[in-house]
């Protein structure tokens, strides 16, 4: 699914989802409880803005030297970090420009400067509300820390270019080929001038993604697949035309990739990404490879109020669920530490710690602006611009903020994920939040994601 869609896009995809669905989002629209304090409010939060593990005297702060921090250690070592722990807990409660409820539950946030972490902190709740949006007492949530998993959403689509781009390196995947050279299948009035850059610079012409009820009421995974890769383009849409964002571009990246390689996605992702660069805590349905104790204490919840009950460890992307939990679009967990490693390694042409996985080349190719002179369109956030590089959004204010610019990529994830790379600052920014948890339609994730830039690139002239 696209990122951070809002209501009116979800409930086009979701139309005619089950009735319990609704039924249950009744109860998670009602506001907190008078006098309820989230840990890691600033009300609960040590008096040197340290929370969790490190609040308790488990971790020490101060620059780290290492490109990540140790697990579990927070560190305020930058003269902005405080802010931006004041402006994450500032959202754990209710605010005048969101009055019903918190933004999320909580939240994780970290800065690498010239490959150092500057900043790594974590505010509130990993899980704060049970199945039916039903807030739980004090002594069953459970605290956010640095080292949490977090379900990311769209973010999961960098994961998948970068996939590509390393196969066009090899010369198993042309970028400008059409899409129907690798799936015969996509077939259909202009679908033969789709490319497969057209799939990652969301300009295919496809719609927003496929219908969540017409994909779920097919019998069988295979038979999913075969409805999505059936898709027609929009009505009116000639490919290579418009900007407009969409899903089922990652998911037909997928299915070239696993074509081409005869590996499934999630084994490509280890393999070619995670595994070389010692990514532990990244991966599809971490409920198969954490242990108990990470499962219970690390697993950042999202949905709390749908049929499938709450979500915590489970994939919140519906599509992504109804194909087995494994998806191009969406479906991978992480961690702040872990997700920023990728952007080190974009940052550094393609290489990190000495491995390289991307070339120079192909790495610069990917943050050149592919859509210059076309219009775009997003009903959500009509100052959106169809400025995209392959697989990347590129100098988007309306998530980058001030640290927007030529220069500056990233992605977001509807669950209230991003990831952001400025280039001249040396400057990777990863914030996570689970503002799906328990109800993503509580709030608008992107006054976060801009407060939190501007403050770094207040500090950071």
């Amino acid at each position: 699914m696209s990122a951070d869609r809002r209501l009116d896009r979800r409930a086009v995809l979701g139309a005619g989802l089950a009735a319990g669905v609704a039924a249950l989002a009744g109860c998670g629209d009602k506001a907190d409880p008078a006098g309820v304090t989230p840990s890691g409010s600033a009300e609960a939060t040590a008096a040197d803005g340290v929370t969790g593990d490190a609040a308790a005297g488990g971790a020490g702060l101060g620059p780290a030297s290492a490109s990540a921090s140790a697990p579990g250690q927070q560190v305020l070592a930058a003269p902005y970090s405080r802010r931006l722990v004041e402006i994450l807990q500032q959202n754990l409660v209710p605010t005048s420009a969101n009055p019903k409820h918190p933004g999320y539950a909580g939240a994780v946030v970290l800065t690498n400067v010239g490959g150092k972490v500057t900043t790594h902190a974590a505010v509130g709740d990993a899980l704060r509300y049970g199945s039916g949006a039903v807030e739980l007492p004090a002594r069953s949530r459970v605290a956010m820390r640095p080292d949490s998993i977090f379900d990311v959403a769209s973010v999961t689509k960098i994961f998948t270019t970068i996939l590509a781009v390393q196969q066009a390196d090899r010369g198993k995947l042309e970028l400008s080929a059409p899409v129907a050279q690798y799936l015969p299948a996509f077939d259909g009035p202009g679908k033969a001038a789709v490319t497969v850059q057209m799939l990652l610079t969301h300009t295919s012409g496809l719609p927003v993604g496929p219908s969540i009820p017409d994909t779920s009421k097919q019998p069988d995974v295979t038979a999913r697949w075969d409805y999505i890769i059936a898709r027609p383009l929009a009505d009116g849409v000639a490919p290579g035309s418009l900007f407009r964002y969409t899903s089922l571009g990652l998911l037909l990246t997928q299915k070239i990739l696993e074509k081409i390689t005869g590996k499934p996605l999630d084994q490509q992702v280890k393999n070619d990404l995670t595994g070389p660069l010692g990514l532990r805590d990244t991966g599809f349905k971490p409920l198969g490879w954490l242990s108990a104790a990470d499962q219970a204490n690390r697993l950042v919840a999202t949905d709390a109020r749908t049929s499938r009950g709450l979500l915590r460890g489970t994939v919140h992307d519906d599509i992504c669920n109804v194909l087995g939990g494994v998806a191009g679009s969406a479906g991978i967990f992480t961690t702040a530490a872990d997700l920023s490693v990728i952007g080190q390694m974009l940052l550094g042409g393609g290489q990190y710690n000495g491995k390289r996985l991307i070339s120079d080349g192909a790495v610069r190719n990917m943050f050149t602006n592919k859509n210059a002179g076309l219009p775009a369109t997003d009903v959500d956030r009509p100052n959106r611009t169809s400025t995209h590089g392959i697989g990347f959004e590129l100098d988007q204010p309306w998530f980058m903020g001030r640290l927007a610019g030529p220069g500056t990529f990233g992605h977001t994830g509807f669950t209230g994920c991003e990831l952001v790379v400025e280039p001249r600052r040396k400057l990777v920014l990863v914030l996570l939040t689970n503002r799906a948890h328990p109800n993503w339609s509580w709030a608008n994730p992107d006054p976060t994601r801009v407060a939190v830039a501007d403050a770094i690139a207040a500090a950071m002239p």
